[in-house]
C-alpha cells in the first residue's frame, strides 16, 4: 500500500500549479492548454474547477519525448463523506458503452475509461469477440468476473512480475489501493469435485472449466476455448464440452459452448481439453454446486475493483516498463496513503496523438502525486468526462484519438450526494 502523504502530495500540486504560464485556446475545441514552455519535462497545471465536494478537475501539459503532451485530471479526496468511486458497466460483462452513456446512466459526476478488452478476434476468423475486459471487476462490492490467463491479456506487455489479476481498488475502509483478485472456485458433484478456473471472462485456461452466469449477458462463449495459456492467437480447441446448471440440478449440455443470456439462477458450465472430460461426466437431472470468490491481498474487501497494470508503486516507476512506445494513455493514481484518487486521461487531439510512453507516464502520475498507480486501455478508448453542478449531461473533455468515444466495457465513475 501507498506510504505517501497529503502533505507531500498537496505539494508537489502546488509547486507544479505556481508554475503555469500563459494559457491559449485549442484550436477547435474551445479548451484551454498550458503554452508548453518552460523546463524541459515541467509539468504545468491549470486552473483547478471544483465539480463537488472533494471533487476537481483541471487540465495539464508537458513536453515529452516524442513532442508536447496535453492530459486532463480529476482528483477526489475520499476522505468527503459525500464522495464514493465505483465500477461503471453497461449492466452485463460482456457489453460495450460509451464513457459518457456509462457516466450518465448513474448521474456520475466525473468517470475515465477503464480496462484493456477483447476488442476483436482477426486472429480467429469466425468467432465473435466478446467485449469483455481483461482483468477482475468488481461493483458496488459483487464480483462480476475474474482475471483471463496473462498469455490472453490485450494490450501492452506488463512489468516483470505483474499478472493479469492486479487491479485498483477502493475497499470498505474507502480506502484506494492496489490489489490482486484470484479466483478461488469449486464445482460440487456427486461424482467428486473439479476445481472451477473462470468466471464471466473470455479466456479460459486450458484444461480448465469456467462458470458463466447472468452477468455475463448475452455474447458467445466459443471464445472461452481459443487461445491457450501463453498464446492468444492459438486455435480454438477442439475439445470443449458445456453444461447448464439451473436451480442445482443439470438441465442440459452440449458439445459446443453456445450463446444469449444466461438466466438468473443459472450457471452454464464451459470445459476445454480436461475440463471438458469432467463435465462429460455429468447427466441432466444431476446435483450441482458452484461456489466462486476472488481471493484479495487486502484486508478490507474491496467494493470496487477493475483491472489495470501497476506503472508505481510504493513512489518508484517499476522495473521494466516501456520507456520507448508513446501513445494516448489513461491512467489511475493512488495518493495520500489511500485516500486520494488522480484519474488521468491524455488528449487525442491530432496535433497531440504522440503521447507518453508507460515509463513517463508513471512520472507524471508520481509528479502529480500519486505514489501507487496503474495503466488502463489507452489509445482510441482514452475518455475523461464530468458533469458540473447544473448541467443536464457528461461533458467529454479530451479529444478521443478515433474523433469519437469508443465503446468500452467498463471505466471507474466519481459519485457524490448531497
Amino acid at each position: 500500500m501507498s506510504g505517501g502523504t497529503m502533505g507531500r502530495g498537496s505539494g508537489r500540486l502546488r509547486a507544479v500549479a505556481a508554475g503555469c504560464a500563459a494559457w491559449v485556446a485549442l484550436v477547435g475545441g474551445g479548451t484551454a492548454w498550458a503554452d508548453g514552455g518552460g523546463p524541459p519535462g515541467a509539468l504545468r497545471l491549470g486552473v483547478r474547477t471544483a465539480l463537488a465536494p472533494g471533487v476537481g478537475y483541471q487540465e495539464f501539459s508537458l513536453p515529452a519525448s516524442h513532442g508536447p503532451a496535453y492530459g486532463h485530471l480529476l482528483t477526489v479526496d475520499l476522505r468527503e463523506p459525500r464522495v464514493s468511486v465505483d465500477l461503471l458497466y453497461p449492466g452485463a460483462v460482456a457489453a460495450r458503452a460509451p464513457v459518457s452513456r456509462l457516466a450518465d446512466g448513474r448521474a456520475a459526476v466525473g468517470a475515465v475509461n477503464g480496462d484493456f478488452f477483447n476488442i476483436t478476434e482477426a486472429q480467429h476468423p469466425g468467432v465473435e469477440p466478446t467485449g469483455a475486459p481483461v482483468g477482475p471487476a468488481v461493483a458496488g462490492g459483487l464480483p462480476l468476473k475474474a482475471a483471463v490467463p496473462d498469455g490472453q491479456r490485450f494490450g501492452p506487455a506488463m512489468p516483470p512480475g505483474v499478472t493479469a489479476e492486479a487491479v485498483l481498488g477502493v475497499g470498505a475502509d474507502r480506502r484506494a489501493r492496489l490489489d490482486r483478485l484470484t479466483l478461488e472456485g469449486v464445482v460440487l458433484t456427486s461424482r467428486g469435485a473439479v476445481r472451477l478456473r473462470g468466471f464471466n471472462q473470455y479466456a479460459l485456461p486450458v484444461g480448465g472449466v469456467g462458470a458463466f452466469t447472468s452477468r455475463w449477458g448475452a455474447a458467445s462463449r466459443v471464445r472461452a476455448t481459443c487461445g491457450t495459456d501463453t498464446d492468444r492467437a492459438a486455435p480454438c480447441s477442439a475439445r470443449t464440452y458445456e453444461v447448464t446448471v439451473r436451480r442445482g440440478r443439470v438441465v442440459s449440455a452440449a458439445e459446443k459452448p453456445g450463446g444469449g443470456p444466461v438466466a438468473k439462477g443459472s450457471v452454464v458450465l464451459v470445459g476445454r481439453e480436461a475440463g471438458a472430460r469432467e463435465l462429460r461426466r455429468l447427466r441432466v437431472g444431476d446435483r450441482v454446486r458452484v461456489a466462486e470468490r476472488l481471493r484479495s491481498e487486502g484486508r478490507a474487501p474491496l467494493r470496487f475493483a477493475l483491472g489495470g497494470f501497476p506503472v508505481l508503486r510504493d513512489d518508484e516507476p517499476l522495473d521494466g516498463l516501456d520507456t520507448v512506445t508513446a501513445a494516448v494513455r489513461t491512467s489511475a493514481g493512488i495518493g495520500d496513503r489511500g485516500r486520494r484518487l488522480y484519474l488521468l486521461a491524455l488528449d487525442g487531439a491530432a496535433e497531440y496523438r504522440s503521447g507518453l510512453t508507460v515509463g513517463e507516464l508513471a512520472s507524471v502520475m508520481r509528479e502529480l502525486g500519486a505514489d501507487d498507480a496503474v495503466n488502463l486501455d489507452g489509445g482510441g478508448s482514452t475518455t475523461l468526462v464530468t458533469r458540473g453542478a447544473g448541467e443536464d449531461g457528461s461533458r467529454v473533455r479530451n479529444h478521443p484519438s478515433g474523433g469519437a468515444e469508443r465503446p468500452v466495457p467498463n471505466g471507474i465513475g466519481v459519485f457524490t450526494r448531497p
